[in-house]
């Protein structure tokens, strides 16, 4: 037994071994770890995608010199081996430094010829933060990494294991809070509650003025070694983290006067009861205004936040779905969908029916039908075409709201799109907490797939939040192979959810990637770890699409093959 034991052994050690690049004997330490950028390219190529073990997926700045990203490993490091994957845009002058700090940096490895591709650096020296320095660009590009890999050995390669969240649902004051239509009961306990669609914000008719603060209680003294600040646009240039006994005299462990406000991770020392952000130069015109405010360390008196979600399994498995098999004629399940009637919003001209508009067809498949077909009585907008203010359109809207929500996973859908002026079919879903009260966009709405029947050869996806909705949400549009038409045929289109973010596929072929990471330090709070529901709709008319013209086909049909959900 003995013998066989230590076989086992020798079989898990050599597997680890062969699980290393060739020469790395040291455990890869950054896959995964927090890591910023000096810029990117645009939000598909986010800093995270350096990091994150996909060799599909990359960074890429600006066109301009200098450029470095830089990771967190959460703990210090013997560093011993950095591997870099470049992209066509590559650099010819480059550095790899460490830093305690992110502060004061140490370079182990220079280079002025560096020709790109798969660079293996033996290097030698410790820290917390790796970064690689671009000084001279190969191209007129930017510089762009497939992977930024740093290999080393460290007691731990996270954050200190007694390290945790002190701040939840502690009691906040602030110097004044907000409580009007603009930013409703938006007062210092909402920076703790750990919801990043809820914020404090101080006060629009007292507080726009410098200085303002905010600071919680901790209910003991705490060590406190990490902030982290979410803010809205309305941020401090110059502020302070101060720690106190007794709210009354503060010792500061952080400052600055060159804030970038979004999201910032803050390293700090001290010991207090009380941990205040004290701002001494707006950003802009009007006040300091905080979504988050998390304080992390050791003693006080914390309350467990929570357990966040968890990821998919890989690979997910199959936890609902609807093939749509049932007669020809038949009603969708009302197990799992329900129907939306009424008006649509964005200005839309149809009248959503109770389900008269949508059903099988016999041959595998849902049938969202928009009719030109009067509906009197309907609080429509006019129409462009007739003036009327009776709804000239029917359609089929559609939701698993209150039947089935999840957070996670894999959603698709086999789809084929209608095509003409004014119509807008769409696979997307909701924040479930939409049916419990909260206001759109601060539940969060996830668009799937959106088509414009005037352009079929574009499709769109894209998250709103409270910090960027409509016209600003942060998406992308893409189209088919050879500029193919997307009426023509099926497609799948999924959203493959985690708790780093969401990528895009059409038909298997990632089209778009959505960083949580990125997202956060770029553009506001994600607010899509919580639980969301599916809908369905045709809609016809509204701001985006604009009205049907005489050439517009009715009755249109939208054709849904599938929907399914993996987690």
């Amino acid at each position: 037994m003995r013998r066989l034991a230590t076989l086992i052994a020798l079989m898990i050690t050599l597997s680890l071994m062969s699980a290393l690049p060739a020469g790395a004997a040291d455990p890869l330490l950054s896959q995964g770890k927090p890591v910023t950028a000096s810029s990117t390219e645009s939000i598909v190529f986010p800093a995270s995608a350096a990091v994150d073990g996909d060799a599909g997926t990359r960074w890429s700045s600006a066109f301009a010199d200098p450029q470095w990203i830089q990771v967190d490993l959460g703990a210090t490091a013997s560093i011993s081996q950095v591997e870099l994957s470049w992209e066509a845009a590559y650099a010819t002058a480059f550095q790899v430094q460490v830093s305690a700090d992110g502060g004061a940096w140490t370079t182990l490895h220079s280079t002025t010829t560096a020709a790109g591709g798969a660079q293996t650096l033996t290097v030698s020296g410790s820290g917390r933060y790796v970064r690689v320095h671009g000084t001279a660009r190969a191209t007129q590009w930017g510089y762009s990494l497939w992977e930024f890999k740093v290999y080393g050995t460290t007691g731990s390669t996270g954050p200190d294991p007694g390290e945790r969240l002190l701040s939840y649902n502690k009691p906040g004051v602030a110097s004044t809070s907000q409580h009007d239509v603009n930013c409703w009961e938006c007062t210092p306990a909402r920076a703790f509650d750990l919801d990043p669609a809820s914020r404090w914000a101080t006060s629009s008719t007292t507080g726009w003025v410098d200085p303002g603060w905010i600071y919680v209680d901790l209910g003991a003294t705490a060590q406190i070694s990490k902030v982290v600040l979410q803010w809205d646009p309305a941020y401090a240039r110059s502020f302070q983290i101060q720690v106190s006994n007794d709210a009354s005299a503060w010792t500061t462990v952080y400052t600055t006067t060159t804030g970038t406000g979004f999201k910032q991770t803050l390293n700090v020392t001290g010991t207090g009861r009380y941990v205040r952000m004290y701002g001494t130069q707006r950003a802009g015109a009007y006040g300091y205004s905080l979504w988050e405010f998390q304080v992390y360390g050791t003693g006080g008196n914390p309350t467990d936040p929570p357990a966040p979600p968890k990821d998919p399994a890989n690979p997910p498995a199959l936890v609902w779905s609807d093939e749509f098999n049932s007669p020809s004629g038949s009603k969708p399940d009302a197990a799992k969908w329900r129907a939306d009637p009424g008006t649509g919003p964005n200005n839309e001209l149809e009248y959503y029916t109770n389900h008269d508009n949508a059903s099988m067809d016999g041959q595998g498949h849902l049938v969202m039908e928009a009719r030109k077909q009067a509906t009197p009585g309907s609080a429509c907008p006019t129409d462009p075409l007739t003036g009327s203010t009776t709804c000239q359109y029917t359609s089929a809207r559609m939701n698993t709201g209150t039947k089935f929500h999840f957070t996670y996973g894999r959603v698709e859908a086999r789809i084929k799109v209608p095509k003409g002026n004014g119509l807008w079919p769409a696979f997307w879903m909701m924040g479930a907490d939409f049916l419990t009260g909260r206001p759109w966009p601060y539940n969060g709405e996830i668009d799937i797939m959106e088509v414009l029947g005037k352009d079929v050869k574009t499709s769109y996806s894209t998250v709103h939040a409270p910090a960027y909705n409509g016209g600003g949400g942060v998406g992308s549009p893409y189209t088919l192979p050879s500029g193919a038409d997307f009426s023509d045929d099926f497609h799948v289109w999924a959203a493959n959810w985690d708790s780093k973010g969401i990528v895009y596929t059409l038909d298997g072929r990632t089209v778009f990637t959505i960083s949580k990471d990125q997202v956060e330090q770029t553009r506001g709070p994600w607010i899509f770890d919580h639980p969301f529901y599916i809908i369905l709709n045709l809609a016809v008319g509204g701001d985006w699409p604009g009205p049907p013209n005489a050439a517009t086909p009715f009755p249109s049909r939208m054709l849904v093959d599938y929907v399914r959900v993996y987690q």
